[in-house]
């Protein structure tokens, strides 16, 4: 986590080689490359002022911290901070990452939903363990998550859908995610007919719809340091309690 304020060129293949593809073929593919390299260079970060963040004053478990940086980041005005990544991984342990709302965070985890036929109910299905990502730039902060993943029941996957907005309804009636789409055209006229299901129907059940559950066993804070001398807080979940230390940058 501590590598997201640095950037690097990346790594040549063993031998200096790389796979060739159609941009290497046009004369300008090593100045488009070039161009790229310098406007990564050139991104600034964290030019701002950053919080200061005392691990020393941090609570004995995670949940209260993660709560109050939440908080202070919609208050610094960080769009969507709610917004967090959730890596997965299928039976043969390849790796699927994507970018999804948090519905809930409580003694009983970090609440998220989805379709149990998408990929990562699938993938969740078969290895019950995700790692979860929030990063508030405004604030230079970071929260990494990971943990044992359960789904709930179907009343209580209903109840967290139908406390959500018509379009989140909408989104859900249309179902089919992760399917391959013929057009859109196709997904047009299926959303069209969800919203005004959803406008009809506002309990309208979606049975595949399922509230998951992430149980955290490990939860790192990272503060960002102009200076480069991150804090980094780490909670693990041992022998029935939390313990934390922390870590090098």
């Amino acid at each position: 986590m501590a590598e997201h304020p640095t950037h690097h060129d990346a790594a040549r293949p063993a031998g200096g080689g790389t796979r060739p593809t159609d941009s290497d073929t046009r004369p300008d593919a090593d100045d488009d490359a070039r161009a790229f390299r310098d406007l990564l260079r050139g991104l600034r970060v964290w030019e701002a002022e950053l919080p200061a963040f005392d691990p020393a004053r941090a609570p004995a478990e995670p949940l209260p911290l993660f709560r109050r940086w939440l908080r202070e980041a919609a208050e610094a005005g960080v769009p969507e901070p709610h917004t967090m990544t959730l890596a997965t991984a299928d039976a043969a342990g390849d790796p699927s990452v994507r970018t999804l709302m948090l519905h809930d965070a409580d003694e009983r985890g970090w609440h998220f939903a989805s379709h149990r036929g998408s990929r990562k109910g699938r993938e969740l299905a078969a290895r019950p363990r995700a790692a979860l990502g929030f990063y508030w730039a405004a604030v230079g902060r970071q929260v990494r998550i990971r943990g044992t993943v359960t789904a709930a029941g179907p009343e209580e996957s209903a109840a967290d859908l139908h406390r959500r907005s018509p379009g989140a309804l909408a989104a859900a009636l249309v179902g089919r995610q992760s399917e391959v789409l013929g057009s859109t055209e196709e997904l047009a006229r299926a959303s069209d007919a969800a919203w005004e299901r959803a406008r009809r129907e506002p309990d309208a059940p979606v049975p595949s719809w399922t509230l998951y559950v992430l149980r955290a066993e490990e939860v790192e804070f990272f503060q960002g340091d102009a200076r480069r001398r991150h804090v980094r807080l780490n909670y693990r979940y041992k022998d029935g309690s939390w313990h934390h230390e922390l870590l090098w940058p």
